[in-house]
């Protein structure tokens, strides 16, 4: 049996969801119903969402590891991999090294390419300095569940409704149980650190570039501080991204499927059937 939890509904081909930090399969709740034909699966990240919380340190390597696990015991091959912030980082990783396995790749509001702190805008720059100085970071997201709260209160343009928050907080109920979000939050490749994960930014990033016979998707938004990819960021995906579609889906936070899961859905659907991947 897979260690991950997840969601899953329909049959065919298999189209997976992967969510990311402070989130869960939750996240993909208004989405999924939306997409249409295909196998939709959705699991919850190693330490996060209803998957268990092993003793391990959570670096990109042990979530990676974990998933492939999953993919394993699920017996998943000829995948579309839907991804947004680290899920969308881990979707890039799973297909640079499993590029046989994956047949078309969507995203949004993840991580395209290592950054530069100016990349970030100046409050994002400063949460993440303050976030990676020892005993700051662990009083930020450790001691107060500030940093989850915040995720779906002002990381979207609409907060979520209570009932909702509590499924995310639910999760992380004590500073050990929140580690996962910690360590997340800690490995946003920043100025060339931390230098393993910046390799493999590199490396999936030469896939990227370099695999014109899967087709990708790009949804983009506008209008919230919070937002990752931004005009110019776009930019640098349509020169560096091969079989690239890109798509504007409105106004929207960095959390963006909690503020547009139908446009979301419904140009993931269209792309699907436009390029015969399901």
């Amino acid at each position: 049996m897979p260690v991950l939890h997840h969601e899953e509904t329909g049959s065919g081909t298999p189209i997976v969801f992967l969510h990311g930090n402070p989130g869960s399969s939750h996240g993909w709740r208004h989405v999924l119903p939306h997409v249409g034909g295909g196998r939709l699966l959705a699991p919850d990240l190693i330490g996060m969402g209803r998957s268990p919380k092993p003793d391990i340190g959570y670096t990109f390597a042990d979530h990676a590891r974990y998933l492939d696990d999953w993919f394993d015991a699920l017996e998943l091959d000829d995948v579309v991999l839907v991804g947004h912030d680290w899920g969308g980082a881990l979707a890039f990783d799973h297909a640079a090294r499993h590029p046989g396995r994956v047949r078309g790749l969507a995203f949004f509001e993840t991580i395209v390419k290592p950054m530069a702190w100016d990349d970030l805008s100046p409050q994002a720059a400063e949460r993440s300095r303050k976030i990676r100085t020892p005993g700051v970071g662990e009083e930020m997201v450790l001691t107060q569940d500030l940093f989850i709260r915040q995720a779906f209160t002002g990381g979207v343009r609409t907060p979520v409704s209570d009932d909702d928050l509590a499924v995310y907080l639910a999760p992380f109920p004590t500073p050990e149980s929140r580690r996962p979000v910690l360590a997340w939050a800690r490995q946003l490749p920043l100025g060339g650190e931390p230098a393993g994960l910046v390799e493999r930014v590199e490396a999936y990033d030469r896939w990227l570039a370099g695999a014109t016979g899967v087709p990708k998707l790009l949804l983009t938004f506008e209008g919230s501080p919070t937002l990752l990819i931004g005009e110019a960021m776009t930019k640098w995906c349509t020169e560096n991204i091969a079989a690239l579609d890109v798509v504007a889906c409105g106004e929207a936070g960095h959390h963006a499927q909690e503020d547009r899961p139908k446009e979301i859905a419904t140009e993931l659907s269209a792309w699907l059937n436009r390029h015969g991947l399901r």
